[in-house]
C-alpha cells in the first residue's frame, strides 16, 4: 500500500509540472506575438508618414482654359440678347464682340462673352434657361498646367542670368566688354519679355472663360411656294439682268476693240501696197 501511494503521488506531481508549464509559455508567446504587431502597426504608420510627407508631393494647382460655343434658335432675338447681357451682368462678365445680321431665311447675332473661369458653367445654365434644343453644343478645357510651369521655370533662369551679366557689366573693364554685355543682355530681355507677354496670356485666358453665342430666328421668307407666272417674271427679270452684265461687260472691253481695229486698218494697208 505505501509503495501504490508513493507512485500515486510522483504522477500528480509529474501532471502538476507538466500542465503548469503550458502557462508562463503560451503567455509569453501571447505577449511577444502582442509586441511584435504593435511594433509593425509603429512601422507602417511612420512609412505612411514619410510617404505622405516627403514622397507625395504637394499638388499644383491647375491651370485649364474653358471654352463654350453654343448655336440655337430663339423666338425674340432682342429679349434673348436682353438676356444675355442681364446674366453676363450677373456674374461679372464683358462683351468682348457683338454683331448681328440678316440671311436668306433668319435674323442672327452672334456674341463672344468673357465670364470669370469660377462663373463659367454657372454662366451656361444661366443663358440655357428655355432653350429647347441646341444646334451646336461645344464646352472645351484645355489644361496648361505643364506649359505654365515651364514658362515661369524659364522665366526664373532668364532673370538669373540677367542678374549674372548684369554683374558683370560692373566689373567690365572697357568699352568692348560693356557693348558684348549689354547686347547680351538685350537678348535676354527680349526673351524674358516673351515669356511674361506668354504668361500673362494664359493667366488671362485662365481666370476669363469665353464663350461664343450664335442664336438665330427663322424668317416667313422660308419654305415660300412661288406660282408660275412669279416663276416666268423671276425669269424675265433674270434674263434681262445677264443681258445688262453681258452689255456692262463688252463696255469693260472697249480698249480691246479700238487695238483690234487698229491693227485690221493696218494689216489692209499693208495688203493694199503689196498688192500696188
Amino acid at each position: 500500500m505505501k509503495i501504490v501511494s508513493v507512485l500515486l503521488f510522483v504522477i500528480l506531481l509529474s501532471c502538476n509540472d507538466n500542465s503548469s508549464t503550458p502557462g508562463p509559455l503560451g503567455e509569453t508567446n501571447e505577449i511577444s506575438h502582442k509586441e511584435m504587431s504593435e511594433s509593425e502597426v509603429s512601422m507602417i504608420e511612420a512609412s505612411d508618414d514619410a510617404f505622405t510627407q516627403g514622397l507625395v508631393p504637394t499638388p499644383q494647382e491647375q491651370k485649364i482654359i474653358k471654352t463654350a460655343r453654343l448655336v440655337f434658335e430663339t423666338k425674340d432675338v432682342e429679349a434673348t440678347q436682353t438676356n444675355i447681357l442681364k446674366v453676363a451682368g450677373q456674374y461679372k462678365g464683358f462683351i468682348q464682340s457683338d454683331n448681328s445680321g440678316k440671311s436668306y431665311n433668319r435674323l442672327y447675332r452672334n456674341m463672344v462673352i468673357r465670364v470669370p473661369t469660377e462663373s463659367f458653367q454657372i454662366f451656361i445654365d444661366g443663358i440655357s434657361e428655355g432653350v429647347s434644343y441646341f444646334d451646336q453644343k461645344e464646352i472645351n478645357r484645355q489644361d496648361v498646367s505643364e506649359e505654365f510651369v515651364d514658362l515661369q521655370a524659364r522665366l526664373k533662369a532668364k532673370r538669373e542670368l540677367e542678374n549674372r551679366y548684369l554683374e558683370l557689366l560692373k566689373q567690365a573693364k572697357n568699352v568692348k566688354e560693356m557693348l558684348e554685355i549689354e547686347r547680351e543682355l538685350s537678348t535676354i530681355r527680349e526673351e524674358i519679355e516673351a515669356k511674361q507677354g506668354r504668361l500673362q496670356f494664359l493667366e488671362n485666358r485662365v481666370s476669363m472663360s469665353t464663350i461664343s453665342l450664335e442664336f438665330y430666328k427663322l424668317t416667313a421668307e422660308t419654305g415660300i411656294t412661288q406660282s408660275y407666272g412669279q416663276k416666268m417674271i423671276n425669269s424675265l427679270k433674270g434674263g434681262w439682268d445677264g443681258v445688262s452684265v453681258f452689255l456692262l461687260g463688252v463696255l469693260y472691253l472697249w480698249p480691246l476693240f479700238v487695238v483690234a481695229l487698229i491693227v485690221v486698218f493696218v494689216l489692209r494697208k499693208i495688203l493694199k501696197r503689196n498688192k500696188k
